[in-house]
């Protein structure tokens, strides 16, 4: 497979000499024998140097070891490994159990948070949660009902705790945090509730707020420069996100942050994307709706905006931009370039310099992608970086109370959260992708605070003249814009990737198979079925000099909902029900944590 060169990774080399809180955290990332972040790293690659298991004794791993959770409902995330300890978290009551790895996974502490059992049908997509974060000798969780609390990591107790949001208005959470110098940046979940997006830094130490940057709104609010913060290289102007909006719509306009985090510690930005305006009518919210559905750059320290880039303009399908941002250094153009690549709900992949936010390469990494014609890559033109929308598939030009039919993808877009790895070995891309397409009628509809702020009913199904099924797992080429294989799944594949120094990239099915392939051809190697399907994040750690791999298995999400919640009309689940009634001819609920390894 053809390779190219890389710049040093960096992340652990930062110049500055101030320690921080999480100097600890980096350094269990550095150590592959540990999984110290939901992402693997800080830039998202969820790449393990570990090669004990590899392409060619992949095929006779074994079940090492199991641990059920004692919680149905979708099981998103993964476990954390630091040292001897493993942390395993559930869906909502959002339990976190410390298991001890050279005791048989013995509990040596479980924290259950009592939280208010009416936060759950504030979740619009399954009561998941993407799981905990480790730093300075503390587990963080932050709670379906917003709430972020630290945890000493080696007894379990309440360190500190701090209400991040209100459910009583739609607010609530199921993303990890990212642990970051001396802080803890958390975003919020509720865009269908009309809830306006933020993030928030709290101090790593004590839980007080430092910062909070809205996604929408003034420009105090949102904490950009408006000569200094730039969109596709230019300045975004005064009141840049106001001037999108019709009145004060921007008050509940969505543009929600409950997707995952990167940073790059020698620029001292983050990267994250914001989710979809409120409400899924269009008609209802004229303008380009700055700035939901937007990949943004901050400042770690401040909080102060440097770039954005707005991805899907006033957004008519529901196509959230809060996908991982995974941040590599590769050549493009004969030029050695610190890039950013992500696979937007939209069914495009935007390659993009990390530090300008230049927009290098957007393509579709589904050929059925049909609501655009593709992105402007001319600089000089008016249209510069918007998708060039088909008029046949916009539900904002054919409008209100009119179904428009065969718009690919769905909602839930060609890729939703669940995250894509990347080999720095073979500098590819493997993805988890939704083969899925949609009818979609948008209503009026009027707001109330913590009620649906929908607007919008939606029926989905397999993508039309295609393998039949509505997945597929794929190798993208970031710097071609283009699938190298692609293997058709019967169903989304909602599961997290991993990729091995080993030449193997793992994956998990609905159906509740982890799978293992070849990360240069595809070929499947190692297939196991797990007792539910699976949603959670593939992970691998090594203990006593064994290399493990693990996987939560426990059917749910958003396309798992009909199962997870006893849902039966096919447009509830925001129309999934009835495009995955079939999943439950092959899974069931469960809660469980799968451990594989080698032969001893």
């Amino acid at each position: 497979m053809r390779r190219f060169s890389l710049l040093t990774s960096g992340i652990a080399l930062c110049a500055a000499t101030v320690a921080y809180a999480n100097d600890d955290l980096i350094t269990q990332m550095d150590d592959s024998k540990q999984w110290a972040i939901q992402t693997g790293d800080y830039k998202n690659h969820r790449y393990s140097e570990l090669d004990e298991i590899n392409a060619e004794n992949v095929g006779d791993l074994q079940v090492a070891w199991t641990f059920s959770t004692g919680v149905l409902r979708g099981h998103e995330g993964s476990p954390l490994v630091i040292g001897d300890t493993m942390y395993v978290h559930t869906p909502f009551p959002n339990i976190v159990y410390a298991l001890d790895l050279s005791n048989e996974g013995k509990i040596i502490w479980k924290y259950e948070p009592k939280q208010d059992p009416d936060v759950i049908p504030v979740m619009c997509c399954d009561t998941v949660n993407r799981g905990v974060a480790y730093a300075d000798g503390k587990i963080f969780l932050h709670q379906a009902d917003t709430k972020v609390v630290a945890l000493d990591a080696n007894t379990g107790d309440v360190l500190w705790e701090v209400q991040n949001g209100d459910p009583s208005i739609g607010e609530t959470n199921t993303a990890t945090v990212l642990p970051v110098k001396d802080k803890v940046i958390v975003g919020i979940s509720g865009g269908e509730f009309g809830v306006r997006g933020h993030v928030t830094a709290y101090d790593i130490n004590s839980g007080e707020l430092v910062w909070r940057a809205y996604s929408l709104g003034p420009d105090d609010d949102m904490l950009v420069d408006p000569e200094n913060t730039t969109h596709l290289g230019k300045p975004i102007g005064e009141n840049s996100s106001l001037n999108s909006w019709e009145g004060d719509q921007w008050m509940i306009g969505g543009g929600t942050t409950w997707g995952w985090y990167a940073a790059d510690m020698e620029e001292n930005l983050f990267y994250y994307g914001t989710g979809n305006p409120s409400t899924w009518n269009p008609a209802q919210r004229p303008g380009d709706n700055r700035w939901t559905m937007t990949v943004m750059a901050r400042d770690i320290d401040t909080g102060m905006a440097k770039w954005f880039y707005q991805m899907t303009p006033h957004d008519e399908w529901d196509y959230d931009g809060v996908n991982e941002n995974i941040l590599t250094e590769q050549e493009f153009d004969g030029e050695m370039r610190k890039l950013l690549t992500r696979f937007d709900r939209n069914g495009l992949a935007y390659t993009m310099d990390r530090v300008t936010g230049e927009l290098l390469v957007a393509e579709k990494f589904d050929p059925v992608v049909n609501w655009t014609t593709g992105v402007d890559m001319d600089p000089n033109s008016e249209t510069y970086g918007r998708p060039q929308v088909v008029a046949q598939y916009s539900t904002a030009q054919n409008g209100e109370d009119v179904n428009t039919t065969g718009i690919c993808p769905a909602a839930l877009g060609t890729k939703d959260q669940q995250p894509a790895a990347y080999s720095p070995k073979t500098q590819v891309f493997y993805v988890p992708t939704n083969h899925v397409c949609m009818d979609y009628e948008p209503f009026r509809v009027s707001y109330t605070a913590g009620q649906p702020y929908v607007g919008a009913t939606l029926s989905m199904y397999p993508a039309p003249d295609s393998h039949g099924g509505m997945g597929n797992f794929i190798a993208w080429d970031n710097i071609n814009g283009e699938i190298l294989w692609s293997i058709p799944e019967k169903f989304s594949v909602w599961s997290g990737a991993l990729a091995t120094a080993g030449d193997v990239v793992f994956y998990g099915t609905l159906e509740g198979h982890l799978k293992a392939v070849h990360a240069d051809t595809g070929e499947e190697l190692y297939r196991f079925k797990t007792p539910s399907g699976i949603i959670g994040n593939v992970m691998t750690y090594e203990h006593d000099g064994r290399q493990y791999v693990g996987v939560l298995s426990g059917v749910g999400g958003w396309a798992g909902i009909g199962l997870a919640a006893g849902l039966t009309n096919p447009n509830d689940g925001l129309g999934a029900v009835g495009g995955y009634a079939a999943l439950s001819d092959y899974t069931a609920l469960g809660g469980q944590l799968t451990v594989f390894a080698l032969p001893n």
